[in-house]
């Protein structure tokens, strides 16, 4: 796979560093490749926006920051307005439509999932990470399904290893449905 600059984005408090770092722990512990994590947050804890900058690739990463995103996750419209400018021409987007009102642009690729929603039926608003992270390994190829498990596995608390995993699957289902080339086979 050759680099692949991803950004997830949202606000605090939705677990986005923790889904950024499940998909990179994915890739580079279970997969055997190169990631990278940087994180940002606004001034308040929760609530503020917050940010996370992963790369992943087959070859060691010289330089760990994003120069122009391939596939941005994103969790709020707020992150959405403020990252969405930064994805590439023929990028993905995948956001939790549940929250996210996305603008028209033929030059990306959007994919939503009512991520929000669909964590509040399983039981817990705070899975939509995991149903976030469901569907980006489901849209984009870009991790197995069985290295997103074994992440999640060995990074949630102990005890929530089932609705995470739950949540997870969901995503995953919503994903793996979209009609498109897998962004591994297209990623230049």
């Amino acid at each position: 796979m050759p680099r692949t600059e991803i950004r997830i984005s949202g606000f605090g408090g939705q677990g986005v560093i923790l889904a950024a770092y499940i998909i990179g722990k994915a890739a580079a512990v279970v997969e055997g490749r190169h990631a990278t994590l940087n994180q940002a947050f606004g001034p308040e804890a929760r609530g503020s926006a917050c940010s996370a900058q992963l790369i992943l690739s087959d070859e060691p990463i010289t330089f760990p920051y994003v120069r122009g995103t391939d596939v941005l996750v994103s969790m709020s419209q707020e992150a959405y307005r403020i990252f969405v400018p930064e994805v590439k021409d023929g990028g993905t987007v995948l956001i939790d439509d549940s929250l996210v009102t996305p603008e028209p642009d033929s030059s990306l690729k959007t994919v939503g999932a009512p991520a929000s929603r669909t964590a509040e039926e399983i039981g817990k608003r705070i899975m939509g990470n995991m149903v976030m992270v469901g569907l980006f390994a489901g849209a984009t190829g870009l991790i197995t399904a069985e290295a997103a498990r074994e992440a999640i596995r060995t990074s949630v608390p102990s005890g929530t290893e089932d609705i995470n995993l739950k949540a997870f699957e969901k995503g995953f289902e919503m994903g793996s449905g979209v009609d498109a080339p897998r962004l591994q086979e297209v990623v230049a």
